[in-house]
């Protein structure tokens, strides 16, 4: 068996539901890499291009166009991600990232670009429905991670508010079409959202605090 091959064939069965190591491996990569962004680790992007390395490889096999194309698109802002940090860490002089809010002009490019983009990808899911099964959902979640990463690749914390609002459709959508292992590995993304957005919020806020009294700024 070919290593495409294999990454599609059946690595357990849940829930009556067949698990293949594409799914299993891409997810729990995916994981580990949003486990690393929480610690503001320069490896969450390279354990991101891995994950949708791997997810590639399984959609081509697969001749998922429309799954290839997604991932390709997530490699491409893990790849400016990784040049964004890369860059932040360096202007730090001590080697760690400043994380903080957007400003209201961000956050409007950020909604702005969101609803229009995923009307765009819902509109083109919804003409070619080999591209997704469920076009307007699955907009929402291609787009709304997309969202996140660019925000995460800015040091913004409203990154994890992005996930949070990705989980809140991803979870039942995943198990409402029967993809149980997904639905489970979206649930501990949403645990791990709230865990990284309350660290990055003290972290903001401590950077943000104005010198204290009789100390030069």
């Amino acid at each position: 068996m070919s290593g495409l091959g294999w990454l599609q064939s059946t690595a357990f069965t849940a829930f009556d539901q067949r698990v293949i190591w594409s799914d299993l491996i891409g997810n729990s990569v995916g994981l580990v890499a949003l486990a690393l962004g929480w610690r503001r680790s320069l490896w969450t992007w390279p354990v991101q291009l891995l994950s949708g390395v791997i997810l590639v490889a399984a959609y081509a096999h697969a001749e998922l166009a429309g799954g290839v194309g997604k991932q390709l698109l997530v490699i491409g802002v893990a790849l400016w991600g990784w040049r964004q940090w890369t860059h932040g860490r360096q202007q730090t002089g001590d080697g760690s990232l400043a994380v903080r809010f957007a400003t209201w002009k961000e956050r409007g490019l950020l909604l702005g670009g969101t609803a229009l983009g995923t009307l765009a990808v819902g509109l083109l899911f919804t003409t070619v429905p080999e591209l997704s099964w469920n076009p307007w959902p699955d907009a929402y979640i291609f787009v709304g991670t997309l969202a996140a990463m660019v925000a995460q690749a800015r040091g913004l914390v409203e990154f994890w508010f992005a996930w949070i609002l990705v989980d809140v459709v991803g979870v039942p959508l995943a198990f409402s079409s029967g993809l149980a292992f997904s639905g489970l590995v979206y649930v501990v993304y949403f645990a791990l959202a709230l865990w990284g957005m309350r660290d990055w919020w003290l972290r903001s806020r401590a950077t943000a605090q104005p010198p204290l009294k009789g100390v030069p700024a």
